[in-house]
């Protein structure tokens, strides 16, 4: 694979980024990806801030390659977690659930990247307007939270392609080298992969929610909580509660009242598996064993090789 614009922006040697994954996401999963060539990235969406210090403290004893912290906009104590990063020397930042316009000029003083996650062609715009580095474009295919546009990556990465000239990294839906050559001949020049990395053997989520991924099926997941925020989750029983609830038209304090506290965290972290918020992407229904984060970077590049020499050979 040949080095491009995003490989040299992060300095990695693939141009693979790994999704910055709430309750997923800790220094082992991010140490092991960027050991690997792609670029690991620190959830810090499901972090107290002194949690996310130990976590780049320990990430750092890991690697020495380059490696960011995916840092959710709306997070509680934004303000004490930017300061965090810039007092810890964070060199990359991929920023989402918000607007990139208040923090990135600062990201930049500090001497840091900024990559701003988007979900559609107008807000990548605006990422262009803020000064980011680098744009990611999320088709509705992900797990976890996503945009209420609800375009399909393949929709999405050729409309963000016209309508900026950064680099342009896909995401939603990509589990597959071929699924990464599809997305570079629509313009992306780079991926970001949250589920094929959640489902490894360095994730931090539970077992019983890795097994309970790689036992789904097609149709297994659904855009839910599209009151509050349009949240993609594996079908159980707080989905069915969810459901009916919006089907009879509640309110969003009332869904605010089925999720509960901690939802994610109990269902992701904690592996409830019926009264938790099990958040994974549809391409989950593909993924069928638990690996070493090594092997799933193995077989990405030489199904993305394999891709390439059958495309050219047409």
């Amino acid at each position: 694979m040949n080095r491009n614009r995003v490989s040299e922006l992060f300095d990695i040697e693939y141009p693979i980024i790994q999704g910055g994954m709430v309750w997923i996401s800790g220094w082992r999963l991010a140490a092991a990806v960027s050991n690997a060539g792609g670029l690991g990235l620190l959830g810090a969406g499901s972090m107290h801030p002194e949690t996310l210090v130990e976590h780049i403290h320990k990430l750092r004893e890991a690697t020495d390659k380059p490696w960011g912290v995916n840092v959710p906009l709306m997070y509680p104590e934004i303000d004490r977690l930017v300061d965090i990063l810039i007092s810890e020397g964070v060199k990359i930042v991929f920023t989402s659930a918000g607007s990139p316009k208040k923090y990135t000029q600062r990201f930049h003083d500090a001497g840091m990247k900024v990559a701003h996650v988007v979900s559609s062609s107008k807000f990548a715009r605006k990422c262009e307007e803020a000064g980011v580095d680098a744009v990611v474009a999320e088709g509705f295919e992900a797990g976890g939270h996503n945009g209420r546009e609800e375009t399909t990556t393949l929709t999405l990465i050729p409309q963000v392609r016209k309508a900026t000239s950064l680099p342009l990294i896909a995401a939603g839906g990509i589990g597959s080298g071929e699924a990464m050559l599809a997305s570079m001949a629509l313009g992306a020049e780079g991926v970001q992969i949250g589920t094929l990395f959640a489902l490894t053997e360095e994730s931090s989520a539970s077992q019983a929610f890795k097994q309970r991924c790689i036992s789904l099926e097609e149709g297994d997941t659904m855009l839910t909580l599209k009151q509050l925020s349009p949240t993609r989750l594996i079908k159980n029983a707080l989905y069915d509660r969810i459901n009916e609830a919006e089907k009879a038209g509640t309110t969003v304090e009332e869904l605010r009242s089925i999720l509960g506290q901690a939802a994610a965290k109990r269902g992701i972290f904690e592996g409830d598996l019926e009264q938790g918020e099990l958040e994974i992407g549809q391409i989950a229904s593909a993924v069928k064993r638990i690996q070493p984060v090594s092997m799933v970077m193995l077989q990405l590049i030489a199904e993305f090789e394999h891709a390439r020499e059958r495309v050219i050979n047409l």
